[in-house]
């Protein structure tokens, strides 16, 4: 029996949004079902099921070719039900692992086999805290080493902190959901403009997942769009999209998935930005042609 209703809809509209071949969704996450996948015990936060098979439908009815399965806190650092979905549409659909930061050489050469093209570290007050900033020091050419990269999920509030670390680090870094900020306060808000100097350098990649995570109006978040806008305006060639499905730690009913495609044109408002946001940037950074 389900400790919690559902974080997702089962019966999301179609989106109006065409989407191009290859389309990825590069942010998502699965659950359980927890008689084969047990939850971490550790972890406060028990969510419903989100199965693979529900991912599976959603994909399908969207228009969704690719993915990547970013395992989450609900199942820890036992990445095997991220390992069961990439296997069950392998070479399209590829993981980011949760892993401690002294993971073994050992380890980390079998994530990268199994699939997992990099390791996500929080930075949230409702979860577990992030890798030290020596520990990441000591980690980043391992990851690099291995093609696997850094995904950092963080506050608006660690932007500036964090941001001399991350743009020094020897590896490829992702911020998560634009850095999670407030889009009440516009788009020349401090940690705003603190991520948009981040994203100057090279070496950093931003997914402009979560429009309804910062926006703080009703569907379909229109206070959230200038910001993804801008991020794929500047920096076109390295930025990436998600659904954040199944919606974890979502403030209220879950988001309709219909609606948060349908922001991909507002998002990306030509077809080049369109694709290259959905199909060539994935291709690059997740090495999807190397499945």
């Amino acid at each position: 029996m389900n400790e919690r209703p559902l974080t997702w809809k089962r019966y999301p509209r179609t989106t109006r949004a065409e989407l191009p071949g290859g389309a990825t969704d590069c942010h998502c996450h699965v659950f359980g079902p927890r008689d084969q996948f047990p939850y971490c015990e550790v972890n406060s936060y028990k969510p419903a099921d989100a199965p693979k098979e529900a991912l599976f439908a959603l994909h399908d009815q969207m228009g969704i070719d690719r993915c990547v399965i970013v395992q989450s806190a609900v199942h820890g650092n036992d990445n095997t039900v991220v390992v069961d979905a990439m296997q069950a549409r392998p070479g399209r659909y590829l993981g980011i692992a949760l892993a401690p930061p002294d993971v073994s050489d050992a380890a980390l050469d079998r994530l990268a086999d199994q699939g997992f093209r990099g390791m996500r570290f929080n930075y949230m007050a409702h979860l577990a805290p992030g890798a030290s900033p020596e520990e990441l020091r000591a980690l980043a050419p391992r990851l690099a080493d291995r093609g696997m990269h850094l995904q950092v999920h963080m506050g608006p509030g660690l932007i500036e902190t964090l941001s001399p670390l991350l743009a020094d680090l020897p590896v490829t870094v992702v911020v998560d959901h634009f850095g999670r900020v407030d889009a009440s306060l516009g788009v020349n808000q401090p940690p705003f403009q603190a991520l948009l100097r981040l994203l100057d350098h090279d070496n950093l990649w931003c997914k402009v997942s979560g429009c309804e995570r910062a926006s703080r109006q009703d569907p379909p978040y229109a206070d959230a769009v200038a910001f993804a806008r801008t991020i794929v305006e500047r920096f076109g060639d390295r930025v990436v999209w998600g659904t954040d499905w199944p919606h974890p730690n979502y403030r209220s009913d879950p988001p309709d998935d219909g609606d948060l495609f349908d922001l991909l044109p507002q998002i990306a408002p030509d077809a080049r930005a369109l694709q290259a946001l959905l199909v060539d940037n994935p291709t690059k950074l997740y090495r999807f042609e190397e499945s």
